[in-house]
């Protein structure tokens, strides 16, 4: 009786544990829907109502040459540009935090065909707009670089976040590799780690691989 209640009760944290996380999860994307519609609103609304007056306060000076209107003409116009400037970084940031990166790999890894892929996601649901950005990109490259010089049947894909960096590895179990090294598209993706300050390494041994290794410690301020 003793062993099945120790069952039941570790059986029992473990739907917990579950629904726990299925709630973060459903939580966190409602977030992501409300970033987006906020984003929305704010550029379709606020900022068009800015940019009709920024032209509303141009044709005021052309047509009038008081010099003192013209100079509080001035200073409106320039206040509204710097608002509108302000609203358009504000909204730029709102969508690009909104991006589900996994839900972003997913969809992509869908419309990909011919090959079987394995995908491992741990990761935590704040990761910097930066990596997200570079990983939507360099998995595009990767994908399009096996399509075109490989022979693979399967892909292995994780990417996985460490208390201090961000990791990133693609490989598969292509034999015939008919890729340069001075390719494009590798150039592009290393030029893309360090800009991070991050590590890029690759091979073709036994298939192609792609190591990515990108530390936490001040992204944004590299970007």
């Amino acid at each position: 009786m003793r062993d099945d209640s120790t069952q039941f009760n570790q059986m029992l944290q473990q739907k917990n544990k579950a629904l726990i996380e299925k709630q973060d999860n459903e939580i966190y994307l409602a977030t992501l829907k409300e970033r987006n519609r906020i984003a929305r609103e704010i550029h379709d609304n606020v900022g068009h109502m800015l940019s009709r007056s920024i032209l509303q306060v141009g044709a005021l000076r052309a047509m009038n040459k008081d010099q003192t209107i013209g100079t509080m003409s001035d200073a409106l116009q320039t206040t509204l540009s710097d608002a509108m400037n302000s609203i358009r970084a504000s909204v730029h940031d709102l969508h690009d935090d909104s991006i589900d990166l996994r839900a972003s790999i997913e969809a992509l890894l869908a419309d990909y065909p011919g090959c079987h892929i394995s995908f491992e996601y741990d990761m935590s649901s704040l990761v910097p707009k930066e990596i997200k950005y570079c990983y939507i990109a360099i998995l595009k490259e990767a994908l399009s670089n096996v399509a075109k010089h490989s022979n693979a049947t399967r892909i292995h894909i994780i990417m996985r976040e460490h208390p201090s960096l961000f990791q990133l590895l693609v490989e598969d179990n292509g034999t015939s590799i008919s890729m340069h090294t001075d390719g494009i598209g590798l150039e592009n993706m290393k030029d893309r780690v360090d800009a991070l300050n991050g590590t890029f390494t690759y091979s073709y041994k036994q298939g192609f691989r792609i190591f990515i290794s990108i530390p936490k410690k001040n992204i944004s301020k590299n970007t």
